[in-house]
């Protein structure tokens, strides 16, 4: 026993107080070391908390799997007798892990049982560097397993310039005790604090959407280009694959995004929407990844982004070729190691989000020149969705009339004229440069100019299609009996025919250069969705 020492037990009474009072894990093992390596004769006091593997030991003696569990080092305080500059409060270096069974520590964690050293010149076998010890005047030895309803969560340690007593030993087990309680106090408390945040984002993301969107409701149409993009959504939405929708504005992009969303089993989490085009530059890292309060002028406060308000969900970047090209590094790396730090933080945080794009560009052609990222292109484009424009799929613009009329006089409460045949025939001879966006629109004007029980269509140029040869050609539509009409059956059984046709032609290839899909003149994913729908198989 050093002859300075007096027993002192009056300050871990007071640690043990301010211990229950303490919300958040990483500031509570701060307390736990700096009032343990306050106390007389502590040179340092450490805890390493059990974490998943997935990183190389930094002292290369030791053997780890990386895909197991092991001690991270999460909290070290102490002061060096021989470098007083020395900062023991590092969490780096090659202690800051320790597989489960290798060393003391180690085999604490995997053993549960407490390790006490009453002179670690006598047991030099349990120091990793006896030298040290030796230079530091290091003596005693206490290491406690941090265990909570038998599972063990870590490990606390002292290391001392004198002998333990039977007291401190009590007392170190009463702490640790005490330490595994709280730690599952505050990760709940933190778990919980996290849920609120996200749901407050999540809350506060959608409103804003809910004032700027205009809800289409589920997709509408029975045409077989539409039908194509369902098979499409029914077989990428239970994976985890990103998706790319291409198509011109105003076809539906969003409202594919949100099919897939809905049907995946990340339904129960958000989805997040961001409009790459509406962010101004300055504000795209804060805007994905969020900042600390300071970070930039006008940052009066800590902001999560869009990622931390998807994660567990998706996350639909709309107009994805909008996204600068200096972010882009930042974007990909997200997607690849799922991996981030806001704006003006240093802290790595995780996050788990799907991915769905859109674009009305050919992102092929810009990564090619140097405009958009080849990497991140071939990262979003793993199962690309193509929507069709209206001006082929005019079979369903009547459903899409009368859905928006539905729309209109739900939302206005009011009394309107059905659509006549004639309404019809005038829609469906207009090509629809915007979309099925230009369609409502153009329907939400003829019911604010009706007069009387009649619509008025202001069509910005009313024209009938016409084909190569400049002859005009009539659009079918649901009322026309001027074709020939073919059950579905007949027209099913025609398509497999012809598929099949196109598959013996080209060997049974569907991919690359005078493959089937190109002889159809359909995608790859396109042409494996029909023929998984109509069973067909070499």
């Amino acid at each position: 026993m050093h002859p300075d020492y007096a027993p002192e037990y009056e300050s871990l009474k007071v640690l043990l107080l301010e211990m229950a009072n303490e919300h958040a894990v990483a500031s509570l093992l701060k307390l736990i070391v700096r009032q343990l390596a306050q106390r007389p004769h502590v040179a340092l006091a450490r805890i390493w908390l059990v974490r998943e593997g997935g990183c190389p030991c930094p002292n290369k003696e030791q053997i780890c799997d990386g895909n197991e569990k092991c001690l991270h080092l999460m909290a070290s305080q102490g002061s060096s007798l021989v470098d007083r500059d020395a900062d023991w409060s590092r969490l780096d270096g090659d202690f800051s892990r320790f597989p489960l069974g290798h060393r003391k520590v180690g085999w604490i964690a995997a053993n549960g049982k407490a390790v006490e050293v009453q002179d670690v010149g006598k047991e030099s076998g349990w120091i990793a560097r006896p030298d040290w010890a030796r230079k530091e005047e290091i003596l005693g030895f206490g290491g406690q397993p941090l265990v909570y309803k038998n599972e063990v969560l870590g490990v606390l340690a002292v290391f001392t310039r004198i002998q333990l007593t039977h007291e401190e030993l009590v007392w170190m087990r009463m702490i640790a005790n005490h330490a595994a309680a709280s730690i599952v106090n505050a990760q709940a408390f933190e778990k919980i604090q996290r849920l609120q945040e996200q749901l407050a984002l999540e809350c506060s993301y959608l409103h804003d959407e809910v004032k700027e969107a205009r809800a289409f409701g589920d997709i509408v149409g029975e045409s077989d280009a539409m039908k194509n993009v369902m098979e499409q959504v029914d077989l990428v939405a239970p994976t985890d694959a990103s998706v790319l929708i291409l198509g011109e504005s105003g076809t539906g992009k969003e409202l594919v995004a949100r099919e897939i969303h809905k049907r995946s089993l990340r339904s129960e989490y958000p989805l997040i929407k961001v409009n790459c085009a509406s962010i101004s530059r300055e504000l795209y890292e804060s805007e994905f990844f969020g900042h600390v309060k300071g970070a930039f002028s006008g940052a009066i406060k800590d902001r999560a982004g869009r990622f931390e308000a998807a994660n567990g969900g998706t996350l639909f970047l709309d107009e994805v070729g909008e996204i600068p090209l200096d972010l882009q590094s930042k974007l990909l790396r997200v997607l690849q190691e799922g991996q981030y730090e806001r704006v003006g933080e240093e802290i790595t945080r995780q996050v788990d989000v799907r991915i769905i794009a859109a674009t009305n560009q050919n992102l092929k052609k810009a990564a090619e020149k140097g405009r958009f990222r080849q990497d991140l292109y071939y990262r979003l484009n793993v199962f690309p969705i193509e929507v069709p424009p209206l001006k082929v799929r005019k079979v369903d613009i009547p459903l899409l009339a009368e859905h928006f009329l539905g729309l209109i006089k739900k939302r206005s409460n009011r009394k309107l004229p059905r659509l006549s045949a004639p309404n019809f025939r005038q829609l469906q001879n207009y090509d629809w440069p915007g979309n099925v966006r230009e369609l409502q629109n153009v329907i939400e004007r003829a019911v604010i100019l009706i007069q009387g029980n009649s619509y008025h269509f202001e069509l910005k140029e009313e024209k009938k299609n016409t084909g190569d040869s400049g002859k005009e050609t009539i659009v079918p539509d649901a009322w026309s009996d001027a074709y020939e009409v073919l059950p579905e059956s007949e027209m099913k059984r025609r398509e497999r025919q012809n598929i099949i046709a196109a598959l013996e032609k080209s060997d049974w290839k569907i991919y690359g250069s005078r493959g089937a899909a190109d002889l159809l003149g359909l995608k790859p994913t396109t042409l494996a969705a029909r023929m998984k729908k109509m069973n067909i198989k070499k």
